[in-house]
């Protein structure tokens, strides 16, 4: 743990556009604060996916105030976990970190329709994620 007794997650994938924006949205929703969320890209992107976008909101998440955010070595020291979205070697790794890679399909040029079940998957990994983080 950080220097505080409340876990840290990073988020990571290449654009921080998509995969990445809603893990983190649905950690910060999820966990209700409880856990500190960043997200990052290896190579971020000017904007977030629209399709994205539509999709969090259906699910009553706004993401709207996010920005694709630049990865960079201090998000990783400060963090207790990174999850990694396909952004393969581009990572940094640092020893002692907890690492998870979650493959999950880029909705980069995908309709909300694609969207959805990356979106809803993702849903599904953040709740365990949180399990483990905040056991009861």
């Amino acid at each position: 743990m950080t220097g505080t007794d409340q876990p840290s997650v990073l988020f990571v994938c290449v654009h921080n556009a998509g995969r990445s924006q809603m893990a983190a949205a649905w950690l910060r929703h999820l966990s209700e604060g409880r856990v500190e969320v960043r997200s990052a890209g290896s190579a971020p992107a000017d904007t977030l996916n629209p399709a994205v976008v539509e999709a969090m909101a259906e699910v009553g998440i706004d993401i709207t105030d996010q920005s694709p955010k630049v990865l960079t070595t201090d998000a990783v020291e400060a963090s207790d976990v990174c999850v990694t979205m396909g952004c393969g070697d581009t990572c940094p790794f640092f020893p002692g970190k907890r690492y998870l890679d979650w493959e999950l399909p880029d909705p980069a040029g995908q309709g909300v329709a694609a969207v959805r079940p990356i979106r809803d998957d993702i849903r599904k990994r953040v709740e365990e994620l949180i399990g483990e983080l905040l056991p009861d």
